[in-house]
């Protein structure tokens, strides 16, 4: 594997000064190298002074197969593993002393430690090229079904009559699959080659649906959410108690307060139903200063309530379910960005006398 700029150049910094500055005729540096057939080999990657005749491979020279007195090795090892060696040649009216011994011993030390690193910098940049051509391949394969899906959709809605009872379930599975293309498109930009320098931090961390751009109430940019929430209580046949009052902060929010809550919201939601048991009840409650998302579930233990707010942190209860232990995580954060909090109540009757007296709630407090 080829070594970086960065890496030659660190060497050659450092053995050059060393040559100049010591009684060594010739410094050469060797990199272990793996040959078909034939097993590893010491290949020149550079010698000092520059300009003399170039050295031959280790393994090739027949000079090197006879010891000398001016002529020592210096290993290249990260552990146990040889990356590579320094032969020092030394003038030969000049004795070894113990300085100069101890500096080329400390210079194969850094070069050793810099060429770990190099390694370790090739090995990522390969994987990541690696994960960017499987990310390209995923997009591909993923829009086709996607597509298809889309047409099924357009097509069932055509045959409805416009007051069917089902033109809802329709247009919200329209709806989810443009979500779905969102996120596939950012998949797909997660796979080019030239990545953005700095994540905007004020953008959201997930994909929210696109809001309209006019101040609309909260409840009209929930409706897809809340509506998908019914549907899977339905099919779970547990209860979902949605909102039955919006106070007057929910009337008009801009765009980028409501794509901030209906991720969080999403989160929590996914969250209350996929690690709740079956049958307990699940809802979301619009407060004067916020929201809470609930469930009548076992509580959290209380060692867990600020852990589980980490990234990659699930509650013990929950550890054998699937999920990445990163909802919470994001969510909090997305809150704390613009100005509000993401907590557990595990008596949820404290909110609001409406709600169970145990169970989780997680109150999201929502700036002014």
């Amino acid at each position: 594997m080829q070594q970086t700029d960065r890496f030659l150049g660190f060497a050659d910094q450092q053995l050059s000064e060393l040559c100049r500055t010591s009684p060594l005729r010739q410094l050469a540096l060797y990199l272990s190298r793996s040959i078909e057939a034939q097993g590893p080999s010491l290949e020149l990657v550079s010698q000092w002074p520059k300009g003399d005749r170039q050295l031959p491979p280790a393994d090739k020279d027949p000079d090197l197969r006879r010891p000398v007195d001016e002529r020592r090795w210096y290993p290249l090892q990260d552990g146990t593993v040889i990356l590579g060696a320094l032969r020092a040649e030394l003038d030969p009216s000049q004795d070894w002393s113990q300085d100069l011994d101890q500096r080329l011993r400390s210079c194969a030390d850094a070069v050793s430690h810099a060429l770990n690193l190099d390694l370790e910098c090739l090995r990522l940049r390969q994987e990541l090229l690696e994960q960017r051509e499987h990310t390209r391949t995923l997009v591909h394969q993923l829009r086709n079904p996607l597509a298809a899906l889309r047409t099924y959709a357009k097509l069932l809605l055509r045959r409805m009559e416009p007051d069917n009872e089902h033109r809802d379930l329709v247009e919200g599975m329209l709806s989810e699959q443009t979500q779905l293309n969102r996120y596939v498109n950012v998949l797909e930009s997660l796979g080019r080659d030239v990545l953005p320098k700095a994540a905007d931090s004020t953008s959201p961390l997930l994909l929210p649906p696109v809001p309209s751009p006019e101040r609309l109430p909260l409840s009209e940019h929930l409706k897809p959410l809340l509506e998908r929430a019914e549907a899977t209580a339905s099919l779970q046949d547990r209860h979902w108690s949605g909102p039955e009052h919006w106070p007057q902060w929910t009337l008009a929010l801009n765009a980028t307060a409501a794509a901030a809550i209906l991720e969080i919201v999403a989160n929590l939601i996914e969250n209350a139903f996929r690690y709740s048991p079956a049958g307990c009840r699940i809802g979301l409650l619009v407060l004067q200063d916020g929201l809470c998302v609930w469930d009548e579930g076992p509580a959290i233990a209380p060692a867990e309530h600020d852990r589980i707010f980490q990234r990659g942190v699930r509650g013990a209860a929950s550890r054998e379910l699937s999920g990445s232990g990163l909802g919470l995580a994001l969510a909090r954060d997305l809150a704390e960005r613009h100005g509000g909090s993401l907590d557990l109540e595990i008596h949820p009757a404290a909110i609001s006398p409406s709600l169970p007296d145990s169970g989780n709630a997680f109150r999201l407090r929502w700036p002014a």
